[in-house]
């Protein structure tokens, strides 16, 4: 069957092939986008794209314009219901994509294939509003020299060129481009980010919310993509130490947990009025972050880190909770520099009277909680136990109460901590941090819930840490009388190799990962790390090339403190050096031609200056002819000296050489 289609195909026409070949191309280019948009966009886009192969395989009429304007009817009403509007970001994409195709059915004559080809190039484009992984990357370049090769195959209009041949000048165009986009792209001018990212949906997935919810999910769906990338300069904390600081959530209404209202100091300075309190101890740790698009404002890094990272084109603010956040959402790759120390003292030492809003509890809630409070408060051991001894009993509690760590809790009912305490006993990270919370505000003890990131892996390809969001977590910190405000990981106490020897708990995989993890789990990681560490070069060096990047370039090829103007001078330089380069290239290209045949269009052009007709694809002979015909004897002369320029081509033993020739050019009477 295989071998027939393939005999089918090579007797089409070359119409017929030609739009197999470029619908082919795109359905690639459209493909990446299938995750993106909605299932009848890429219904209908399939089907379109389908039926006008089946028009060309069966060498039928197009469809006429009625069906065409019913389909866009269609598109546009479907659009608007699906999206609510036919602006901005996915609606446009969705209504670009199904236009592209419908194209396709329009697709009677040259013309109308140009517009299919740059409206390819455009939507190739749209890929990366939602992506620009090097997988997306890569497979963009295949769709540019797919419609590279479709556009020079429609400058062919002679014959049936194989589109091999067509596909290789495409390639050498590629080429030949390649390194004035490099240029381009080294020192043209860093604008804001152009592409957009996908939308923040983290509900039933691990990972950072700006608030948290209890109870609500059945099962957690272990995110295994990269939140932020980590790479030390010197020694590396230990695991168990690394604690990225998210959102801290502080109110809480019986379901959910959210921030109080953010009071953000302009920067840290010691003493400063309004900015948290901070004291910190041991060496600093020093490291660099690069942090994957979350389209959030939260910068993450250790606790606790004093001074504001060195975040190029933003602005950093450090809120009472000791949180870094930017004045805008992190919607491209950001990469930044910060200092961090494991040993602090953070918030007021003194009376915790000041602290109201961390005890505070909604009526008629988890009143079991509420009891066993009390119960714990009647026992003798606990009766006048200051704050560290009862967080030590919650813990032992914790450690011998039967608690597991599970990804698949249930779901949970109105008093979330009373089955946790008392019914399920088990749960993942923000159900025993937030009921042992509720269980210390329960005994008067001021304490938070705080989010972020904690632990990762070592990448033993490129020395990065890997933070995924699998490695999202909640904790939580009491206040102290004397410490201020301390970390205690609840989760620790139910199953410590969540911090301490990460044995982590994985979601099911699927049954290829599975299998192949099966049979060599070895290489599998390391295949897995190779990768993520090429991808990563790919952010470090495409994707985060910044404004401060360039200058740097500036700085390494000799440029002490590098400007904007300075970029412009050196990318002017360059254009200007280009273009020298080229006009010199074709004064050597024109000295390369054939200096006898230029010799005798110089001698064409003289007669008919005079008034004879002579044609262009005359031999010195017929040349010599048409000069005695029009001349008669005045042009004697010419005629033998074109003689003598035939003889010096073809002649086994030519009488003259070419530069006498030229000499002898110079000197002919040429009539008049």
């Amino acid at each position: 069957m295989l071998k027939a289609a393939l005999q089918k195909l090579n007797a089409l026409p070359r119409e017929g092939r030609d739009t197999l070949f470029l619908l082919a191309v795109i359905g690639w280019v459209v493909m990446p986008q299938a995750g993106n948009l909605p299932w009848w966009c890429t219904g209908l886009t399939a089907g379109v794209l389908l039926w006008r192969g089946r028009l060309a395989w069966t060498s039928r009429p197009l469809p006429g314009r009625w069906w065409i304007a019913g389909l866009l009817v269609v598109t546009i009403g479907a659009t608007l219901l699906t999206h609510r509007t036919l602006m901005g970001r996915d609606a446009g994409v969705t209504m670009i994509v199904v236009l592209f195709a419908l194209k396709t059915l329009e697709l009677r004559a040259r013309r109308d294939a140009f517009v299919i080809f740059f409206l390819g190039f455009f939507t190739m484009l749209t890929n990366f509003f939602f992506s620009q992984s090097l997988l997306t990357a890569a497979a963009m370049l295949v769709a540019l020299l797919g419609l590279l090769t479709a556009l020079v195959n429609a400058h062919m209009p002679v014959g049936k060129p194989p589109l091999m041949q067509a596909a290789r000048t495409a390639g050498g165009m590629a080429l030949v481009g390649a390194p004035i986009m490099v240029v381009l792209f080294l020192l043209f001018p860093r604008l804001a980010p152009l592409w957009g990212i996908p939308s923040d949906g983290l509900t039933g997935r691990s990972g950072l919310s700006s608030s948290m919810q209890v109870g609500n999910i059945a099962s957690l769906a272990l995110d295994e993509s990269i939140a932020l990338r980590i790479r030390f300069d010197g020694p590396v904390p230990a695991q168990q130490d690394m604690y990225f600081r998210g959102p801290v959530l502080t109110r809480f209404d019986g379901r959910e947990w959210q921030p109080l209202q953010p009071r953000l100091a302009s920067r840290f300075t010691p003493g400063f009025m309004g900015s948290p309190r901070l004291d910190v101890g041991g060496q600093p740790v020093r490291y660099e972050v690069t942090l994957e698009p979350s389209n959030r404002p939260w910068l993450m890094v250790l606790d606790a880190t004093p001074r504001s990272p060195q975040v190029p084109g933003m602005n950093t603010l450090l809120t009472q909770d000791l949180q870094w956040v930017t004045d805008r959402p992190v919607t491209d790759l950001l990469r930044y520099r910060a200092e961090s120390y494991l040993q602090f003292r953070h918030g007021p030492a003194g009376t915790a009277g000041v602290l109201p809003e961390y005890r505070e509890l909604p009526p008629g809630f988890n009143p079991r909680t509420l009891q066993l409070a009390l119960d714990l408060r009647r026992d003798p051991r606990y009766a006048n136990a200051d704050t560290p001894a009862l967080v030590q009993g919650v813990m032992d509690l914790l450690r011998s109460g039967g608690y597991q760590y599970t990804l698949t809790p249930g779901v949970f009912g109105q008093h979330t901590a009373d089955e946790f305490w008392f019914d399920r006993k088990a749960g993942f990270c923000e159900h025993i941090a937030s009921s042992f919370v509720i269980l210390m505000r329960a005994l008067d003890v001021p304490a938070r819930i705080v989010t972020g990131y904690q632990g990762g892996e070592r990448n033993n390809v490129d020395g990065f840490w890997t933070i995924r969001q699998a490695d999202a977590h909640a904790w939580a910190e009491v206040w102290m009388a004397g410490s201020g405000w301390t970390r205690v990981d609840p989760t620790s106490a139910v199953a410590p190799g969540r911090t301490g020897a990460f044995e982590r708990l994985r979601a099911p995989q699927g049954a290829v990962a599975a299998a192949f993890g099966a049979v060599n789990p070895t290489l599998a990681a390391s295949l897995r790390a190779a990768w993520e560490a090429v991808n990563n070069s790919w952010n470090q060096w495409v994707l985060n090339y910044t404004q401060s990047k360039q200058l740097d370039l500036l700085k390494n090829i000799g440029f002490t403190s590098p400007s904007w103007e300075d970029l412009a001078y050196v990318l002017l330089g360059l254009i200007v050096g280009v273009a020298l380069c080229g006009a010199l290239w074709t004064l050597w290209e024109r000295s390369r031609h054939d200096p006898w045949l230029r010799l005798l269009r110089h001698a064409q052009r003289r007669l008919q200056q005079a008034g004879a007709v002579v044609p262009a694809s005359a031999p010195p002979r017929q040349t010599a002819a048409v000069a005695l015909a029009r001349f008669g004897d005045a042009a004697q002369g010419v005629a033998d000296w074109l003689l003598r320029l035939e003889a010096h081509r073809y002649a086994p033993q030519p009488q003259a050489s070419l530069a006498k020739l030229q000499q002898q050019y110079k000197q002919l009477a040429w009539p008049q």
